[in-house]
C-alpha cells in the first residue's frame, strides 16, 4: 500500500495564502476613471481612458465608474453629465470647495480614501503634470502598484490587468502586471487612446463623498495662476497636422525646412529624441515615448529612423508620411506612404507644391 504523500509545509503554507489573497480580491470591483478637472474644464485625456475603461470594464464584467473631484457649481454638475456621455455608468464625487485649485493633499486624500471605501479593481489617471503627480501619491499611500506612461491595456485570463509600456529607453515593449495587490493602477498619456464617441446616454447613479479634511490641515497655498495659453510651449499633442526631423536633417540649420513645411501647412512642427538632445529643437517639441504623444490626421516624418520610443508616440495618427535615405528604416514598416529619398531634397519641393496647390484653392474660393 503506497503512503499518501503530505505537502511540504512551505508548499502548503503558499497555497494558503493564495487562496486567502483570491478571496481578497474579491471584494475589489470596477474599473475606475480619475476624471482631471482644473479651472472647470476637463482635460481630454479622461474621455480617452473612459472609453478604454470600458473596454475593460466589458471583459471584466463590471461597471465603469468616473471619479470626479472639485468645487461645488455647474461646472462639476457638466463633467458628470459628460461622463454618462462617454460611458459611465456610474460616478463618485468629491464636492468640495478645498478642491478649486490642484494640491496634492486633498487630492491625494480624497481620493485614497475613495479607495479604501468603495475598493475598484482597476484605477487609471492620465500621464498629465497633475494625474502623474497624483497618481504616484495615492499608489504609494495605498502600497500598490503603478504602471506609468502605458501604451496598451488588456485583461489577462487571470482577469489581472495587463499594461504595457515601453522600456530601456523605448527599445523594447514590456506587459507589467500588479499580480498581489489591488487597485491595479495605470497612467496614460494624453492622445495614446482614442477618443471615444459622445452618444445621448441615461444619468447613471451618482455618489457622493465627504472629504475629511479642512484648509487648516494643508500646507500647500495656492499663490497665482499661470494658464498655458500664456506660454510659447508648443502644443503638438492637439495638432492636426505634424511635421518633424530627425538626425537625417544633417544639421540644425536645415530644420528651416521643417518649420517652413509647416508654417505653409499650418502645422505644428517637432523632432526625433536625439534632434532634442543635440540642442537643434527645443524640449518642448520632442515626439515619442518621452515626449509627445500624438495623434494629427496627417505626420510627416523627415530623416526620422522610427524606433519603438518613436513609434509608440505616432502611431495613431490617420496617415503617416515617411521620408528617409535608408529604404529599411523601421518608419516604413509602420508608415502609410513612404519617399525614398533626401529630405533635404523633398521638403523644398513638398513646400512649394503644397505653396502652388493651396494658392489655387483660395483663388478659386
Amino acid at each position: 500500500m503506497s503512503e499518501e504523500k503530505k505537502p511540504a509545509p512551505a508548499a502548503a503554507g503558499r497555497g494558503a495564502a493564495k487562496k486567502e489573497l483570491s478571496e481578497h480580491f474579491k471584494t475589489y470591483k470596477d474599473v475606475w476613471v480619475f476624471i482631471e478637472m482644473e479651472r472647470g474644464k476637463v482635460h481630454t485625456v479622461s474621455w480617452e481612458l473612459l472609453g478604454e475603461g470600458r473596454k475593460l470594464a466589458d471583459k471584466l464584467g463590471v461597471q465603469l465608474a468616473a471619479v470626479i473631484l472639485g468645487p461645488p457649481g455647474n461646472d462639476l454638475k457638466q463633467a458628470i453629465s459628460d461622463a454618462w456621455s462617454y460611458g459611465a455608468d456610474l460616478a463618485y464625487v468629491v464636492s468640495e470647495p478645498l478642491l478649486k485649485d490642484y494640491r496634492n493633499e486633498p487630492y491625494s486624500k480624497a481620493l485614497t480614501d475613495l479607495v479604501n471605501t468603495h475598493k475598484p479593481e482597476i484605477l487609471l489617471l492620465g500621464a498629465s503634470t497633475l494625474g502623474r503627480d497624483l497618481a504616484g501619491s495615492v499608489a504609494t499611500t495605498l502600497k500598490t502598484g503603478l504602471t506609468a506612461d502605458c501604451t496598451e491595456l488588456a485583461i489577462d485570463d487571470d482577469r489581472c490587468l495587463a499594461a504595457t509600456r515601453p522600456t530601456f529607453g523605448g527599445t523594447l515593449l514590456c506587459t507589467i502586471f500588479t499580480l498581489n495587490f489591488r487597485p491595479q493602477m495605470a497612467t496614460i498619456r494624453p492622445r495614446v487612446m482614442a477618443m471615444p464617441e459622445r452618444r445621448d446616454a441615461k444619468p447613471g447613479r451618482v455618489i457622493e463623498f465627504k472629504l475629511s479634511m479642512v484648509e487648516d490641515d494643508i500646507v500647500t497655498k495656492i499663490l497665482d495662476f499661470v494658464p498655458d495659453t500664456s506660454t510659447e510651449e508648443a502644443h503638438l499633442a492637439y495638432a492636426d497636422i505634424v511635421v518633424a526631423g530627425g538626425l537625417g536633417m544633417g544639421n540644425p540649420g536645415n530644420f528651416r525646412l521643417i518649420t517652413d513645411l509647416a508654417a505653409v501647412l499650418g502645422a505644428e512642427y517637432g523632432g526625433s529624441r536625439p534632434t532634442i538632445q543635440k540642442g537643434w529643437i527645443s524640449a518642448d517639441r520632442q515626439i515619442g515615448q518621452t515626449g509627445k504623444t500624438i495623434r494629427p490626421k496627417l505626420y510627416i516624418a523627415a530623416g526620422i529612423s522610427g524606433a519603438i520610443q518613436h513609434r509608440v508616440g505616432v502611431e495613431g495618427a490617420d496617415m503617416i508620411l515617411a521620408i528617409n535615405t535608408d529604404a529599411n528604416a523601421p518608419i516604413f514598416e509602420f508608415a502609410h506612404y513612404g519617399l525614398v529619398g533626401d529630405a533635404t531634397r523633398i521638403l523644398p519641393a513638398l513646400t512649394k507644391a503644397f505653396e502652388a496647390r493651396l494658392a489655387v484653392r483660395r483663388m478659386a474660393s
